[in-house]
């Protein structure tokens, strides 16, 4: 599928003169889960106008937290530096955020139209303070690490304040990607991309969410993510 043929597509304003590209960084760094920046990504990249990059500290190969599925940076982030749109993801470890990332995101956010994070990705707004005293959703687990950079963790699945939009843990990329799809360009297209990746969620179990299981799992559950954590490959904190 190309551009032209992504659900919704449409042929220029009218005036002959194509519109100016929306420039949507997808920021990588040492560690970063890879579902959390291609469900966005793969909801986003084909519509028409939209200029999908993905950037990290250097170009090349970004390596993901388990080693095992890395991701090229077409761009540096000094090479990108009035993007309309930021989507950070997050990352299993447990370290503090790569400042690299976090000094761009401070640097670029005040001219964004839209600033956003799936996971523990909002973990990098709240570090560069633009989630200061404001509700925003993590990865439950991370809840704490969350509101120890200043923000009020919420167990939504998205949420909204202003120009910044926080998703939840991992999966919920995709739903931060058909929101702000829809807030960019109208229900519509956000619908047509929807059907278009079949995005139709039936989980085999209702376990998604920590208030929707017994605490031992919670707290099994955690430990393991504690265990991956002090595995997986780690932002770079220089």
């Amino acid at each position: 599928m190309t551009n032209a043929d992504a659900p919704g597509a449409t042929a220029g304003n009218g005036s002959g003169q194509q519109p100016k590209p929306v420039t949507i960084a997808f920021v990588l760094y040492e560690g970063f889960t890879a579902l959390d920046i291609v469900g966005p990504f793969q909801v986003l990249a084909y519509v028409p106008g939209h200029q999908a990059v993905f950037v990290a500290a250097e170009a090349g190969p970004v390596t993901d937290d388990t080693g095992r599925c890395p991701l090229t940076a077409s761009a540096s982030l000094d090479q990108v530096t009035t993007p309309d749109v930021v989507v950070i993801g997050g990352s299993l470890s447990t370290k503090e955020p790569d400042e690299r990332v976090v000094r761009w995101l401070r640097q670029v956010h005040p001219t964004t139209t839209w600033t956003t994070s799936v996971c523990t990705g909002s973990i990098y707004l709240a570090a560069a303070g633009i989630l200061d005293g404001q509700e925003a959703t993590t990865h439950w687990a991370w809840a704490e690490q969350l509101e120890r950079h200043g923000a009020r963790y919420t167990e939504q699945r998205v949420v909204e304040h202003g120009k910044v939009i926080t998703a939840a843990g991992v999966s919920a990329g995709i739903d931060l990607g058909l929101t702000l799809l829809a807030r960019m360009h109208g229900p519509q297209l956000a619908q047509n991309v929807q059907l278009a990746i079949e995005y139709d969620p039936q989980p085999p179990f209702g376990a998604g969410s920590p208030s929707k299981v017994p605490a031992e799992i919670v707290e099994f559950v955690r430990s393991q993510l504690n265990a991956l954590a002090a595995t997986a490959v780690a932002p770079d904190r220089s």
